[in-house]
């Protein structure tokens, strides 16, 4: 049956049940960064910090862009930065025409962490690939499916 000879009851059930696995799915890859730090002894971050380090990467920017890049599930941006500073993760800075605004990156730690997780994001590709789970233009297809999806949540916003 083709897509659209769905029914809407069967699009709704199909929607929701997409709707969950992008929440479990976001929730599984967080519980994957924390076995992985606990397994290598970090006690002072946890996967949702992780997740922000590694999409900082080698990029500076303030906490409000990093907040639009990223869904942090469950978490307050501000207060993850504020222990990270703290624990040495992230340094940050006064930008000098905008006293009001501070720039972040990351520091050696956190540069540390962001290498862990891409090692363990390339290693997921690599089975992924060995696996054949997604083959071929399956992961441009489902980007681009998610990204329709993600555009359209925010033309309903600014409405």
């Amino acid at each position: 049956m083709e897509a659209s000879d769905n029914t809407p009851h069967e699009n709704r059930t199909d929607f929701l049940e997409c709707l969950r696995l992008i929440e479990r799915l976001h929730r599984r890859i967080l519980d994957l960064l924390k076995f992985r730090l606990e397994a290598l002894g970090y006690t002072d971050i946890n996967s949702v910090q992780a997740l922000l380090l590694h999409n900082i990467a080698d990029r500076e920017m303030t906490a409000g862009e990093l907040r639009t890049r990223g869904y942090y599930l469950g978490s307050n941006v501000s207060y993850n930065l504020k222990k990270m500073v703290g624990n040495g993760y992230i340094k940050q800075e006064r930008s000098e025409h905008d006293l009001r605004s501070v720039r972040i990156k990351l520091s050696q730690k956190g540069l540390a962490i962001h290498a862990l997780i891409a090692e363990l994001f390339d290693q997921h590709l690599e089975l992924i690939n060995a696996e054949q789970l997604l083959q071929g233009d399956d992961f441009n297809n489902l980007r681009g499916k998610l990204r329709q999806l993600e555009t359209f949540w925010d033309q309903q916003i600014s409405y």
